[in-house]
């Protein structure tokens, strides 16, 4: 199985982020790579006109089925970051799409302060789900820094874990934080004895600034592939058993 990690730059418009979504599931399946992983919230960035609009989620019903339907055709799942209306609340959320069609979605169990100010807590289960035969855990930013979580999708079965970030802050917050933001999955992947895969954005959205450096960390946390500050990427790691 080659499973893969998408870092990417976000736009305040939608289509934009869509065909960009769509192009690295395209770029994925020419690498054979069967999964793929891209940032949280990386549909729409937190862009307040879309998170703001009574009509959210029928915007992005056809951006969400255009990139089901790229999964389909190239045969290659991906895990995307959006947001998610249910009645009056809204969610971050992820959405799995499978080759076959299947979907799985999963909402951000602990959203930052600031975060909670637009997103309500998932009440959603944790997330473990079966792409190539191997079981996946996913996790969405903040839900890392909680070790019993990381525990818990173990326990499900998950065999590799899936982090989509968004580690946006000023230039300076950025720059301090970034070991920080490395040490967490690397700590969860020797915690578990399982891969960990973190998704991040690189440069600038509303002000504030990302600096990349996604990462795979194997079992033993050693950093099998990693992603620069400035550029975006496409990792990748093969698992041959």
């Amino acid at each position: 199985m080659k499973l893969g990690v998408c870092q990417m730059a976000v736009s305040e418009k939608l289509e934009v982020n869509t065909k960009k979504i769509k192009d690295f599931i395209k770029h994925a399946a020419t690498q054979n790579i069967d999964i793929i992983g891209f940032p949280e919230m990386a549909l729409t960035g937190y862009t307040k006109d879309i998170l703001d609009d009574k009509n959210m989620n029928d915007i992005l019903k056809k951006p969400l089925s255009e990139i089901r339907e790229t999964c389909e055709v190239f045969n290659t799942a991906a895990i995307v970051g959006h947001p998610y209306k249910k009645s009056d609340e809204l969610y971050n959320s992820t959405s799995v799409f499978l080759p076959d069609g299947n979907t799985y979605t999963y909402d951000k169990k602990y959203p930052t302060e600031v975060e909670l100010e637009y997103f309500e807590v998932g009440k959603k289960n944790p997330l473990v789900f079966t792409c190539s035969g191997k079981k996946i855990g996913v996790m969405i930013c903040r839900d890392q820094n909680y070790p019993d979580l990381a525990k818990e999708l173990v326990k499900g079965g998950a065999e590799f874990i899936y982090i989509l970030s968004a580690h946006f802050y000023d230039p300076k917050e950025a720059r301090w934080k970034l070991e920080k933001n490395r040490a967490i999955p690397i700590t969860r992947a020797v915690e578990n004895c399982v891969h960990v895969l973190l998704s991040n954005f690189v440069g600038s959205h509303l002000g504030m600034v990302s600096l990349g450096n996604s990462l795979i960390a194997d079992p033993d946390g050693a950093v099998v592939s990693s992603a620069g500050e400035s550029e975006e990427s496409l990792l990748s790691v093969s698992i041959h058993e």
